[in-house]
């Protein structure tokens, strides 16, 4: 119906509940433990409706509705409209809307809603036992609970003190859990940008050390080789499209979803191993390559493989070249395995200590992503060995 779907799930729960209450308190009214109110019986149901009417609006106008239950209640009880040893009813919507209140609302600002209620409250109450009920007719039966007002506080007391603290406590829960959900989508926008931060460091770096020597390369041999320029330039500009593409790609994950998109390009993986290879060759560095591939690795630990790869090759080029390289990687489709091992700088060059850097705390990252092992450092031999181990499921998670 039209006016269900208006007021919601939770709105057509709150105008069951209300109509439920005003049933209770027509029956305790009508069938009363004590004296009989000096209202006609009739009374009861209007009373009722009005009392219990602030229940269906409370998730809408919170604060109004409970100065509305209270007032009501509280006009009830100075009225003579209840009946003896059943006021805390009358004060049963005050309870519901006091626990919406506490629930929405600081702290400081329920704990005053609660105060206002008690005090209304138990003013009400007095001023029954001490002007209303001398004036009620005896009950024809015995009571079955006798007029007694400090129990009549106490109840009232206790329905809305305890509604205070259960709305208190799920609004306490609601918020940690708001919080909560905020710093693990503020940890993973974190996580998102250092991943992105290692794509964008593994391209460049790649990319700008193999333009570097090749331009070297052309400088030194301009005017004696000018062939050798021609290619040097044709591998530098090869290699900066496919750089600008690479980096469109990656610097499309931190656009909006509003913002026109690149073509897609799809992400390195195996089959670029032998280009990257071809790179390094071009720079200087003897590459020898070797894949063995049992199984087709998923993407994202293929992404893994080459990025490894191309930073251990980088590095080479950076603090090695002209060398010679081999490298070495193993999928048996339980883990992949890979080796970068060169032989160091030819004509004396001293190798850089440690070779520390993004680049090895890059790969060192991506292998602990997948809980597998990683190694890096000098051979005693001469030259630098890299080693990653990258345990993985078919789902390309962490095995």
């Amino acid at each position: 119906m039209e006016w269900a779907r208006r007021l919601g799930g939770r709105g057509v729960a709150d105008a069951v509940v209300a109509v439920i209450v005003a049933l209770f308190v027509v029956y305790a009214f009508v069938d009363p433990p004590g004296p009989s109110s000096s209202w006609p019986a009739w009374s009861a149901w209007p009373v009722a409706a009005v009392v219990s009417f602030p229940i269906a609006l409370r998730r809408r106008r919170p604060w109004a509705m409970l100065g509305l239950a209270c007032a009501a209640g509280v006009l009830a009880t100075v009225f003579g409209a209840v009946v003896v040893s059943t006021i805390s009813v009358t004060f049963l919507p005050t309870v519901l809307v006091l626990y919406m209140v506490a629930a929405t609302a600081s702290i400081a600002w329920s704990l005053a809603g609660l105060a206002g209620c008690l005090f209304a409250a138990v003013t009400a109450v007095l001023i029954f036992y001490g002007q209303v009920l001398p004036g009620l007719a005896p009950a024809a039966n015995p009571t079955e609970m006798p007029p007694h007002w400090p129990v009549e506080i106490g109840v009232i007391g206790v329905l809305l003190t305890a509604a205070w603290a259960i709305g208190t406590v799920v609004r306490w829960k609601r918020d940690t859990t708001a919080r909560l959900v905020r710093h693990l989508a503020e940890a993973a926008v974190a996580d998102e940008r250092r991943r992105i931060a290692r794509e964008l460091h593994d391209v460049i770096g790649h990319s700008m050390s193999l333009i570097a020597v090749k331009a070297t390369v052309a400088n030194h041999v301009a005017d004696a080789r000018p062939q050798e320029v021609r290619a040097a330039l044709a591998v530098i500009e090869q290699t900066s499209r496919s750089t600008l593409t690479e980096i469109h790609r990656v610097l499309d994950l931190l656009r909006s979803d509003g913002e026109p998109q690149q073509p897609h390009v799809p992400a390195p993986g195996m089959a670029d191993l032998p280009e990257l290879a071809a790179h390094a060759r071009s720079a200087g560095v003897e590459v020898d390559l070797t894949v063995r591939e049992e199984a087709a690795l998923p993407p994202a630990v293929a992404v893994s493989v080459y990025r490894i790869v191309q930073q251990a090759l980088t590095n080479v080029v950076t603090h090695a070249a002209p060398t010679r390289c081999s490298v070495n990687v193993d999928v048996d489709g339980r883990e992949a395995v890979i080796e970068v091992v060169d032989d160091g700088g030819r004509h004396g060059r001293p190798p850089r200590a440690g070779r520390s850097g993004h680049g090895l705390i890059g790969m060192r990252e991506r292998t602990k992503m997948y809980g597998g092992t990683f190694s890096a450092g000098h051979r005693p031999e001469g030259g630098f060995r890299v080693s990653a181990r990258l345990p993985y499921d078919l789902n390309g998670t962490e095995a």
